[in-house]
């Protein structure tokens, strides 16, 4: 019960705060930036693995329960609490943005401006860049631990600003899930919803793969 409630809370917080970066950087004639949006998005992982790890591995991110699941480092039977608190918390941030600001940015939306190829490889890229930090960090004993939360929230801005301008960095199906639910925007989701799971997956077997 904890660690599916520190998955919604968390995931809610993530959530939020991306959105209402970019929501600012639209309204306001781009004062934040990519490098602003990145900074928020990374900031908000570090700040939330620091608080939530001890409780639940802050997930806050069905590609990665399903990666972890699948490595056998979340039970099984977590697999579906976890990804239904994550999307639950990812909806419930993305309508408290759009009950916030109006109008409700469309840009908050995770939509190709790349060919659906293109975009599907970008996506499952940077997915295995997270991935292949997150099980090095949090799966090796051998790993410096204290700087686990760091490095994550420094791989999620490397990421937004590598693939921001591209497909909107989601790395996170929740992310986008929440955001097309709230706006009715559904334009090529499958893309994210298949992207990052594989990429997440192959991220997790690589580096268990090279430390075998």
């Amino acid at each position: 019960m904890f660690q599916v409630s520190a998955e919604f809370f968390g995931t809610f917080i993530l959530i939020f705060t991306v959105l209402s970066t970019i929501i600012m950087d639209e309204q306001h004639k781009s004062i934040e930036t990519l490098l602003g949006i990145a900074t928020s998005a990374g900031l908000a992982v570090t700040v939330l693995v620091l608080s939530l790890i001890h409780i639940s591995g802050c997930h806050l991110n069905p590609a990665i329960s399903i990666a972890m699941a699948v490595f056998g480092h979340l039970p099984s039977a977590h697999l579906l609490p976890y990804i239904s608190s994550q999307i639950l918390g990812a909806v419930a941030a993305s309508f408290a943005v759009k009950g916030l600001y109006h109008p409700v940015n469309p840009g908050i939306v995770t939509v190709p401006n790349v060919g659906t190829v293109e975009a599907f490889f970008v996506e499952f890229i940077i997915t295995f860049f997270l991935l292949f930090i997150i099980t090095a960090l949090a799966t090796d004993p051998n790993a410096v631990k204290e700087l686990i939360a760091v490095a994550v929230g420094a791989t999620v801005m490397m990421n937004i600003l590598v693939a921001g301008p591209s497909t909107g960095a989601s790395m996170n199906p929740a992310r986008t899930i929440g955001a097309a639910i709230a706006t009715g925007r559904y334009t090529q989701i499958w893309v994210y919803l298949v992207a990052t799971p594989l990429g997440a997956i192959a991220g997790t077997g690589a580096y268990v793969a090279i430390k075998l």
